[in-house]
C-alpha cells in the first residue's frame, strides 16, 4: 500500500514524530490546573538556575552557559524569557562577530584581562567574608600572602 491509499501524504507521515514530542505539553496545557502547576514549576526551576548560573558567573567556568540554560527553561513557558533569551544570543552573537577578526594577542588580552577581572571579585569577596574553608590548605595559606586576608 502507498502513501496516497493510506489516505496520508508523505509530508503528514515526516509531520507525526514531531507531534508526538510535544503531546505530553498540549496534555498539560489542555487543563488550566495541570498548566498552572507546570507553569509554575517551569518558573521556579528555571529562576533557581538562572540565580545559580549569575552567582557563578565571576568564578570560572560555565557561569553564563548556566545563566543561558536557566534563562532558556524558563523561555519555553514565558514569553518574556524568549524575548530575553534572543537578546542575549544577539549579543553573544554581536561579542563574537567583534572579537573575531581580531589578532591573536589581542584575544589574549581580552583573556587576561578577564581573568584578571575574575581574580579582583573573588579578592573583594574574601576580603568581606574570609577564605572559604573547602579552598585546599596550599592554596589558602598563598592567598593569606595577599593583603587584607
Amino acid at each position: 500500500m502507498t502513501d496516497q491509499t493510506r489516505g496520508r501524504t508523505p509530508d503528514a507521515e515526516q509531520a507525526e514524530p514531531e507531534d508526538k514530542d510535544w503531546e505530553w505539553r498540549r496534555k498539560i496545557r489542555s487543563n488550566p490546573h495541570s498548566h498552572r502547576i507546570y507553569k509554575w514549576v517551569v518558573g521556579i526551576v528555571g529562576t533557581i538556575v538562572t540565580v545559580v548560573g549569575l552567582i557563578a558567573v565571576p568564578a570560572p567556568g560555565p557561569g553564563w552557559l548556566i545563566v543561558f540554560v536557566g534563562v532558556g527553561i524558563l523561555a519555553s513557558e514565558f514569553e518574556w524569557a524568549q524575548r530575553l533569551l534572543d537578546w542575549g544570543k544577539a549579543r553573544l552573537a554581536d561579542w563574537n562577530d567583534w572579537l573575531a577578526p581580531k589578532p591573536w594577542w589581542f584575544k589574549g588580552l581580552v583573556g587576561l584581562m578577564t581573568l584578571a577581572l575574575v581574580a579582583l571579585v573573588f579578592y573583594g569577596l574574601f576580603l568581606i567574608s574570609g577564605i572559604p574553608g573547602f579552598v585546599p590548605d596550599v592554596i589558602q595559606h598563598r592567598l593569606t600572602r595577599l593583603p587584607g586576608l
